[in-house]
């Protein structure tokens, strides 16, 4: 069992220990199939983020269907493992900042995955307020959301769960609804807490 100095998920030194010791349970190996029929359905390719990108298949397989894609992460050992993951198109993960970097041109999707639940529940408003500042109006916020209905916002983590409707107060100022779906691919981890949402970037 792998034991670890770090226990603070805000620090780059907490990821950079996980992924050092290959202890990376929220890594599905793979791109979840709604994210694949979400590209597939799309009318024409997005500019696309990836905040917290972890190993970074979603941004080959973006990249390979053609779409602008810059995946982010603020962990060194993060984006090396990604670069190894992906071989040649580790050149869309670079090491940055989510609440500092600005992309070189607007933005129309951001994609989230084990973002969010990755970091503590006191950063939840500053991280809904970043995806609406990073978002021009109309702009979509795609991906898998950990919500947990049976219990208060969880204070162990990460992963953090949050009450669906405690998310929905956070996000209905900057975003509407557009799809939420139930995932049938999910790893054990988030395995029956996990929706698959659209929210697009209000007016």
């Amino acid at each position: 069992m792998a034991t670890f100095l770090t226990r603070d998920p805000r620090n780059p030194d907490f990821w950079d220990e996980r992924f050092e010791k290959n202890f990376i349970p929220w890594d599905k190996g793979n791109v979840p199939a709604a994210l694949q029929a979400f590209v597939q359905a799309a009318p024409q390719p997005l500019h696309t983020l990836i905040p917290g990108c972890g190993n970074g298949y979603e941004a080959a397989y973006l990249a390979q269907n053609g779409w602008d894609v810059t995946a982010i992460d603020f962990s060194p050992a993060a984006v090396q493992s990604a670069r190894a993951a992906i071989g040649v198109w580790g050149k869309h993960v670079i090491e940055a900042d989510f609440f500092s970097y600005t992309p070189a041109q607007p933005l129309g999707l951001i994609y989230e995955r084990a973002f969010f639940c990755a970091l503590p529940p006191e950063m939840r408003p500053d991280i809904v307020k970043r995806w609406a500042a990073l978002l021009p109006a109309g702009a979509l916020l795609a991906g898998y959301f950990f919500h947990d209905d049976a219990q208060n916002a969880s204070t162990k983590g990460p992963p953090f769960t949050i009450n669906s409707s405690e998310f929905r107060l956070l996000m209905e100022p900057f975003f509407e609804l557009l799809e939420d779906s139930e995932v049938s691919d999910s790893i054990s981890v988030f395995e029956g807490r996990e929706r698959w949402q659209i929210w697009r970037r209000r007016s």
